[in-house]
């Protein structure tokens, strides 16, 4: 019988979205990894059984001699990092109870599924855990540098009300910096003051008079709508695709910014 097997990049495309992910969803992916290993039946994967090494060495791209799997690790220079992001993980779902040694077998580095992680599994599968699609949902290479930093690795450990938030708080503080006020300024205010159509500092006055109160209105309603319940009172995003709605959202804003001060800078 041929071993079933799927890459880890099946699971994080990239290397930061390993090292990003929360521990809890490192697990459930290493256990969802692991999964795809069984029922191989070969002299290197026995039916219901994981070799530890073995399971590293395939990712690492270490794997000659065991038939037709990957000679080439999966993250290129990256795979250290996420080779022991993967050990941590192991170590962490024995502990957890998921994972325990192969009571037929002598070598102590074969393991098999324990009950609880069958459980889990099935959680998993019928969508009680979140899947790790969500983390293919946001790429971390179209985003502004002021989102990357915070919402990006929020939105990976699953915190999408907290990457949200973080997003357009990113946005206030830009149009601040950008229009030259206080800290004393905040929210819906701040936006208006700063795109006022007749006088704001970040208003482009070669602008259609309509276009200027637009502009003004787009960044008040977004501010005031996603930054400012964050601020007073617990806002639940449950949903990931929402979460990324309002990201992009911001991120599109804050290239704005970002055009308008450069603008600006260029007019001095």
């Amino acid at each position: 019988m041929g071993m079933r097997f799927s890459p880890l990049k099946a699971f994080f495309s990239t290397p930061d979205q390993v090292l990003a992910a929360d521990p809890d969803r490192i697990d459930e992916t290493l256990l969802r990894h692991l999964k795809t290993y069984e029922g191989g039946g070969t002299v290197h994967q026995p039916v219901g059984g994981f070799h530890r090494d073995y399971y590293i060495r395939v990712m690492e791209g270490n794997a000659n001699g065991l038939g037709s799997l990957p000679t080439q690790p999966e993250y290129a220079e990256r795979q250290p990092q996420v080779s022991r992001r993967m050990r941590e993980a192991w170590n962490s779902v024995v502990l957890k109870g998921y994972l325990m040694q192969n009571p037929e077998q002598p070598n102590p580095d074969w393991f098999v599924f324990t009950s609880a992680g069958e459980e889990l599994l099935k959680r998993v599968k019928q969508g009680a855990i979140p899947s790790d699609t969500v983390t293919r949902m946001l790429p971390r290479e179209v985003l502004h540098s002021k989102i990357s930093d915070k919402s990006w690795p929020a939105f990976m450990r699953g915190e999408f009300d907290t990457a949200a938030f973080h997003a357009m708080k990113a946005v206030e503080v830009s149009v601040r910096d950008a229009g030259g006020f206080g800290n004393d300024l905040v929210g819906v205010a701040l936006m208006r003051k700063a795109f006022a159509p007749d006088k704001g500092p970040l208003t482009d006055m070669n602008a259609e008079g309509g276009e200027r109160q637009a502009r003004m209105d787009l960044f008040a309603g977004a501010i005031g709508s996603y930054k400012n319940p964050h601020s007073h009172r617990d806002v639940d995003i449950n949903d990931p695709l929402e979460a990324v709605e309002i990201i992009l959202l911001a991120n599109h804003l804050l290239r704005i910014v970002d055009a308008l001060a450069k603008a600006k800078g260029a007019g001095a």
